[in-house]
């Protein structure tokens, strides 16, 4: 077991922009400032934008218009969405009063069922707004009644984990029923409660000890749930934890010369944050604290930013211009090792072990279409992989709602 990292940590972060791959740097000095302190939150807006959490009005009728017309690559998105089981108008919900998820979800009782049924919630609500099809609409409506009707708790040691990859679709879903349907969900007040009482108090506190795609997926459903409940205080708390965890994740040499401490934590000592950062030593621009662990999770951790970002920017905060440098650098050093450059010596030992998913759509969409920055190995791999599908945990159809989305 590594030092302060349990054996069943689980998620991810990686793949952040910019095209050029940076030069190795020395090793870092053996001393450092102890860890920096939490970035101050944004204020929570003074009225909570519905829809808002990672899509917009503006976003959604965008993507409707553009999967109506038939255009690409929506509409290729659309019916990859459709044809995939999440999309099934047959589905039946699995709810559980107890999700059991230990590390690496085994044991898995309840902990597929109830992320897959969350995506199946988002996936139908989608298809309800662009299409207009009630049909869709009522069956997010049963997905999410009949999980609202049953949940109670989470356990074992996965427990905060999972709550972040369910928490974090669950509002995608219900923002976009509660704020769009006109035929009524009578049952969204015991949903809300759902999301107060057994998702909230799981995610809102972190876990500045794990690998840093816990705390930054946590932090995408404690967002989205205080936007959901229109809670501010949630919605600071949650922000606080972000902008600190943030720069301690994805490493700029303007940083100095090694990684941010992560905040609150019991890292504190240069031999606890080498192991931390998985025995990396020479830290370049774009580095992730996952990056030799591997790019599953650090894909996530990278998509769990991307949608905190986006969800702030919908409430009136852009955090993008604030961590451009930070996301770009990332995200193209991540997608150049994807994509098959060599990996030198002194980076990870020499040897990387690839897979980052589906995380690269919103942060390519938001740093390359919305601040006009040239990111051609971020290009390169989200189009080669379009339409971006699912991960089966909380990454769900970016393709479809952000690909060149201006909105």
């Amino acid at each position: 077991m590594r030092f302060g990292l349990p054996a069943g940590l689980c998620a991810g972060l990686a793949a952040l922009a910019l095209g050029s791959m940076p030069t190795a740097a020395a090793p870092a000095a053996a001393s450092a400032a102890p860890a920096s302190a939490v970035a101050p939150a944004a204020a929570a807006p003074a009225r909570f934008t519905h829809p808002g959490v990672l899509n917009s009005r503006a976003q959604l009728d965008f993507v409707r218009a553009k999967v109506q017309a038939g255009e690409q690559p929506w509409k290729a998105a659309y019916d990859q969405m459709l044809a995939s089981k999440y999309g099934s108008l047959s589905r039946t919900p699995k709810p559980r009063a107890v999700v059991e998820c230990g590390s690496y979800s085994n044991p898995n009782i309840g902990c597929s069922d109830e992320r897959e049924d969350a995506i199946a919630a988002y996936s139908h609500a989608l298809a309800w707004y662009i299409t207009g099809d009630t049909r869709y609409a009522r069956k997010s409506i049963e997905l999410m009644d009949a999980w609202s009707g049953t949940i109670k708790d989470h356990t074992n040691s996965n427990a905060p984990l999972q709550s972040g990859w369910a928490g974090s679709t669950w509002p995608r879903a219900a923002e976009i029923i509660k704020h769009t349907y006109p035929g009524g969900w009578p049952r969204q007040g015991r949903f809300a409660t759902m999301l107060r009482t057994v998702y909230l108090p799981e995610v809102i506190g972190g876990k500045p000890n794990n690998n840093g795609n816990w705390e930054l997926i946590m932090m995408d459903a404690a967002i989205g749930i205080a936007v959901h409940l229109d809670d501010k205080a949630s919605y600071d708390k949650a922000m606080a934890v972000y902008l600190g965890r943030v720069p301690a994740y994805f490493y700029l040499k303007s940083d100095g010369a090694q990684p941010k401490y992560p905040p609150r934590s019991t890292i504190d000592t240069r031999s606890e944050l080498i192991d931390y950062w998985h025995d990396q030593t020479t830290f370049v621009d774009g580095l992730a604290q996952e990056t030799c662990r591997d790019f599953g999770h650090t894909g996530m951790a990278i998509a769990a930013t991307m949608h905190v970002a986006e969800t702030s920017r919908i409430q009136g905060r852009d955090l993008y211009p604030a961590f451009t440098d930070r996301f770009r650098h990332a995200l193209g050093f991540h997608a150049g090792y994807e994509l098959g450059e060599a990996v030198p010596s002194w980076l990870c030992g020499g040897t990387l072990t690839k897979g980052i998913g589906p995380a690269t759509e919103v942060g390519y969409n938001a740093l390359a279409h919305r601040l006009g920055i040239t990111m051609n190995k971020t290009r390169q791999l989200t189009e080669s992989r379009r339409p971006a599908g699912t991960e089966n945990h909380f990454e769900a159809w970016e393709t479809l709602t952000h690909a060149s989305n201006p909105h």
